[in-house]
């Protein structure tokens, strides 16, 4: 599968893009982030097919749906974060369709996704519910649509993750933008974090799994 570049990033979007350009400049040298246990147990079981992983980053999750079978498209808008992710592809020899867009904007093919994963992606409510809705949309019949976040209570843990009420959301804020989909799971997860200082809590995500 080729890489691609769809230019699909506004005057805002440019500006937040090459923000995160610097971030993932800064993490480059970083040790490569694993993919997080709970996408993994969200998918253990089901058949690999196309999927769709929006707003990839350095491509941990991309890459690690790659190895597992799945015909892997993935959408973000960092060039730094996508050329970073290209080179994690190739150390593990596989292929992915890369796309350079800003998921707010980015429309992807209706119906034609097995999977569709919305990881840690983080947008004021009315971004977010265009990106839903734009998510939604992309499952096939009898395809999965999987989200997981920092859950608005995460706040309170001490656990890493965005500072801003305002970005973070609980399962039922998600639920009520995924028309068209039948909801498996929606519902708060905990995932054991260790601080740079060495103390360990307890993190809060948002988990839903839903159907077509």
């Amino acid at each position: 599968m080729c890489g691609l570049k769809i230019d699909h990033i506004g005057d805002d979007g440019g500006m937040r893009a090459r923000d995160w350009d610097r971030r993932w400049e800064e993490r480059a040298l970083e040790p490569r982030r694993e993919p997080s246990a709970v996408v993994a147990r969200a998918l253990e079981g089901r058949t690999p097919g196309r999927a769709l992983d929006l707003g990839c980053g350095s491509g941990r999750h991309a890459v690690w749906l790659a190895e597992q079978g799945w015909q892997v498209t993935a959408v973000d808008f960092s060039s730094e974060a996508l050329r970073q992710a290209r080179e994690r592809a190739e150390a593990s020899a596989v292929e992915v369709g890369w796309v350079e867009a800003d998921v707010v904007a980015y429309e992807p093919e209706p119906a034609a996704f097995d999977l569709v994963l919305v990881a840690y992606i983080h947008l004021p409510g009315g971004e977010r519910r265009l990106l839903l809705t734009h998510a939604s949309s992309a499952v096939a019949p009898g395809g999965t649509f999987v989200l997981v976040g920092h859950d608005s209570t995460n706040l309170g843990t001490g656990a890493p993750g965005p500072s801003s009420p305002a970005v973070l959301y609980t399962p039922d804020d998600i639920v009520g933008d995924l028309a068209g989909l039948t909801i498996e799971r929606a519902e708060q997860v905990t995932r054991p974090v260790e601080l740079e200082d060495g103390t360990r809590v307890e993190a809060v995500d948002a988990l839903v799994i839903a159907r077509r």
